[in-house]
């Protein structure tokens, strides 16, 4: 069985492609993926090739964690499965690329314990569970955040999330003037400097700039993806500043937050800005890490 994928064959060379699909298991599930998320933190490091080295990175791959579709067919083991609405949190079901993420293809093969049941109704926004899962991570594993850095999705999702489990809504910070909304402002028109814990949503090198923000004993948690992170200790030492370092998203998010948007306290809307066809995944990708008022990219493969 083939299936079309995105392939990126190395830093900023992408192709569709035809690839072989490994045999489907007895606890397997094949699912038609009706539409796939860009992230614009894992994938533009993957795109760019400034990914940090770790078991399974490599090119060819295919990338992707965050699709949406129909299971088609099962193994014997799991057959009352087909005609569920899924989330693939990404697949390792291609025989001649890697598929450390793999979820951006047509159809896909995966664990029936690993396709997730969400709504149908949620349509191409169903893509963001696993950034609101992400979300759900970096705001239960420690104190509510005061003040969220950066207003793109993830940012704009943390606020969500933290809203939604009833904590007070945070402060978000945004230098981008098309991504504040009325919502985020600029850091310089911050003045204060007690935030008990700050979350940094942006990816980058902030450090510097959020440890003079905080309270003594107060809290910096990163939920973005770096390379690298650095900063100056004299000032964290005087503060006793904490790190805190959210990982991704385990299966327990997931539930938390499936059962969050079905209960209606969470919302996932107006956050995909940009949809585009499959076919047109090479222009897709680097518009997708353009910033400004693209937040979230959506390739369509319904038609391919």
């Amino acid at each position: 069985m083939d299936s079309i994928a995105v392939l990126l064959e190395a830093p900023e060379r992408l192709s569709l492609r035809s690839l072989a699909l490994n045999p489907l298991g007895s606890a397997d599930v094949l699912v038609e993926i009706d539409w796939s998320g860009i992230s614009s933190g894992t994938e533009k490091l993957l795109w760019t090739g400034r990914m940090p080295s770790f078991p399974g990175m490599g090119y060819p791959l295919v990338p992707g964690y965050e699709s949406v579709g129909r299971v088609v067919d099962a193994g014997a083991e799991v057959r009352a499965r087909i005609g569920e609405w899924v989330f693939v949190p990404g697949a390792n079901c291609f025989a001649d690329a890697r598929g450390l993420f793999g979820g951006t293809a047509r159809r896909v093969i995966l664990p029936a314990a690993r396709a997730i049941p969400v709504p149908e109704r949620l349509g191409s926004d169903g893509i963001l569970v696993a950034l609101a899962a992400t979300a759900h991570h970096a705001v239960v594993g420690g104190k509510a955040p005061e003040l969220v850095v950066g207003h793109g999705v993830l940012g704009r999702l943390i606020a969500r999330v933290s809203v939604a489990l009833g904590h007070a809504a945070p402060t978000i910070w945004e230098t981008d003037p098309a991504r504040c909304d009325g919502v985020a402002i600029d850091p310089s028109a911050d003045e204060r400097r007690d935030y008990a814990t700050i979350c940094d949503a942006s990816g980058g090198d902030v450090l510097d700039a959020l440890v003079p923000r905080l309270a003594k004993g107060g809290e910096i948690a990163l939920a973005g993806f770096y390379d690298r992170v650095t900063f100056a200790f004299p000032p964290a030492f005087m503060r006793e500043a904490r790190l805190r370092i959210s990982a991704e998203f385990t299966p327990v998010d997931l539930a938390a937050v499936i059962a969050l948007v079905a209960s209606g306290a969470l919302r996932l809307d107006g956050l995909v800005s940009h949809v585009r066809p499959a076919m047109e995944a090479s222009d897709a990708y680097p518009a997708a890490f353009a910033g400004g008022d693209c937040l979230k990219m959506v390739l369509d493969w319904r038609t391919m």
